[in-house]
């Protein structure tokens, strides 16, 4: 990577400068497609605005913040939805990642009623029946017509607001759709190693088979969004089905349901592929089974479910990535924290399952990592942060800085790629606090965070990575007064600075400075000889256009300016910042060391 922070001196320029070539530990894992690593072409929004019966929406960006992508709830307003993309794209959103539903295996009465996890009768199934029998009773009646030794095993639930068309059913003779009042129930028989079997003989050797019983709606939420994704130019990525939890380590997939799983997956997969494999708008899938970044993530099953959906998109929706966002915990106070150089690992091993995004949580919000430079670590956490961590400094919190992990996790992708790989690097900056004295959700104590504190994440991880989304829209983007959707739209302005180095051009030593809103900007440079300031349009400049083949973020640009580096002692820090045309600066400046 030629772009180079120098904040831990030349034992940083190693490890990105070095070019390690680590093979696929298995020839059981997807094989890796020799390239560079996916670029997608961004929709364009098809009329400035438009009208529909929830009324009349703006399709210009107005506020084209560094944050380009929000997670968002299912709703089931549907003007809700039009709402939430208008806000999104207004303060420069262009994509779309939704929070999804779970396969759930459920135990079922002798009288074929469906119970819930508690072990009540579930009244979203109860509704569902055929023939005067529930839906799993007529399901084993028609596979005992079939053959008299027929059974059901096992029963699965999965609800969605989504509607599916014929291609969701590969049997057609034992499956169908159920239509109850305002519910549609979609009938799935699966084989329980999760294969399907094209002759749909069902007539042959007796078998005990899976029963998927499928919640959904007439109303077609995903066709719904992708239709907003094309009038906004947004790139939506729908959910795949949550694995089942294992009961004794609820972080893990249970293996036991993996087969079940996927071939749920693939009859979803096979659907949207017919109705939804060339609309622009369908950006890729996203994968809700989250992972904690670690060395050990090879051993976990959960990798199974990556990889054999990766395999199920490939074969179905070519071209469309899985994204999965893991997450970091970086505490020195608990058994499972892992250094910046496990996670970089843990990384490899979610890349070699041919997932095609990787988001990491940056993990600030839940108070896992912190934001902090390498001359901070004695300092005292941010207050917000104690009632995770307790009042300590960083350097007794935490392993590493948030830009000490996503730095790893870049070399670790320059890695993969260059073996095959294509993997894009993601940040996920995590748009709350721990706690709030108002709660942002409607579950749990999280509470708003402010703009000052996303522009410092974006600071950390922006060098790094392809792209920068948010976890989350509805409910942390929103509360609050004022709240941060309303910050960024009044400060979106504001240049965020994101690296720094040294670099001379012609006979001129100097600095070039990466990062947003540069335009008009003056680079402010802060040493323990004083302070200079820089006016990039008079000294230095501005490159708006950078190279494709770098991979920056949208809307990164570059400034350089001139600067003697020889009046700075060897290995002292210095603040280097950004001021606007209307004296707004950098919330956060960048520190640099020069070791020579």
């Amino acid at each position: 990577m030629r772009w180079l922070l120098l904040v831990a001196g030349a034992a940083l320029v190693a490890v990105v400068a070095a070019v390690l070539v680590v093979l696929p530990s298995s020839s059981d894992k997807p094989k890796p497609v020799a390239s560079k690593s996916p670029r997608t072409t961004e929709p364009s929004p098809k009329v400035s605005e438009f009208t529909d019966p929830c009324g009349t929406f703006d399709t210009e960006q107005q506020a084209k913040y560094a944050i380009t992508g929000y997670w968002i709830t299912p709703k089931s307003d549907p003007c809700t939805w039009r709402g939430q993309l208008q806000e999104i794209h207004q303060v420069g959103g262009d994509t779309i990642i939704r929070i999804g539903y779970g396969l759930q295996f459920r135990e079922v009465t002798d009288d074929g009623e469906i119970l819930a996890k508690d072990g009540t009768l579930d009244s979203l199934y109860k509704a569902c029946e055929e023939d005067g029998l529930t839906c799993h009773d007529s399901a084993e009646r028609d596979l005992r017509q079939a053959n008299p030794d027929n059974r059901i095993g096992r029963t699965y639930v999965y609800r969605t607001d989504e509607s599916f068309g014929p291609d969701v059913f590969r049997c057609p003779e034992m499956e169908h759709s159920i239509r109850v009042g305002n519910r549609i129930y979609y009938r799935l028989i699966t084989q329980v190693d999760g294969s399907d079997d094209a002759t749909c003989d069902f007539s042959g050797k007796a078998a005990s088979y899976d029963m998927i019983l499928v919640a959904g709606s007439p109303k077609d939420s995903l066709n719904e969004l992708l239709d907003l994704g094309d009038q906004f130019g947004m790139r939506v990525f729908p959910a795949l089905p949550l694995a089942p939890r294992d009961s004794k380590t609820p972080t893990r997939a249970e293996t036991r349901h993996l087969g079940t799983l996927t071939t749920l997956t693939r009859r979803i997969l096979q659907d949207y592929g017919v109705r939804y494999a060339d609309r622009p708008s369908l950006g890729g899938v996203y994968q809700p089974f989250e992972v904690q970044m670690s060395d050990t993530l090879a051993g976990n099953p959960t990798l199974e479910v990556y990889a054999d959906q990766h395999t199920i998109v490939e074969q179905e929706l070519p071209g469309k990535p899985i994204l999965i966002s893991p997450y970091l915990d970086a505490r020195e106070r608990v058994a499972f924290g892992q250094s910046p150089k496990q996670v970089a690992e843990g990384f490899k091993a979610l890349a070699q399952t041919g997932v095609g995004i990787i988001a990491p949580q940056d993990s600030r919000g839940t108070g896992k990592v912190g934001l902090y430079w390498p001359d901070e670590a004695s300092s005292q956490v941010d207050e917000r942060l104690r009632p995770v961590v307790g009042e300590s400094t960083y350097e007794t919190a935490y392993q590493g800085s948030t830009r000490d992990y996503y730095r790893e996790m870049a070399a670790a992708r320059e890695e993969m790629v260059e073996v095959g790989y294509q993997v894009q690097l993601w940040a996920n900056v995590e748009a709350f606090e721990p706690s709030g004295e108002e709660p942002c959700a409607p579950q749990g104590t999280r509470g708003k965070t402010d703009k000052k504190r996303l522009d410092q994440a974006v600071t950390m991880a922006g060098r790094y990575v392809q792209k920068i989304v948010s976890y989350m829209w509805s409910d942390f983007m929103t509360c609050g007064k004022p709240s941060l959707e309303q910050e960024i739209a009044a400060d979106w302005q504001r240049p965020i600075a994101v690296d720094a180095i040294r670099r001379p051009r012609d006979v001129q030593d100097g600095v070039e400075v990466r990062g947003y809103n540069f335009t008009g900007g003056t680079v402010t440079v802060e040493w323990s000889g004083g302070t200079k300031e820089l006016v990039v349009s008079e000294v230095g400049w501005l490159e708006q256009n950078p190279d494709p083949a770098e991979e920056l973020p949208v809307g990164m640009v570059t400034a350089w300016v001139p600067f003697d580096w020889s009046q700075v002692p060897g290995g002292e820090w210095v603040k280097i910042g950004v001021k606007g045309p209307s004296g707004q600066s950098t919330t956060e400046p960048l520190h640099v060391r020069i070791v020579t």
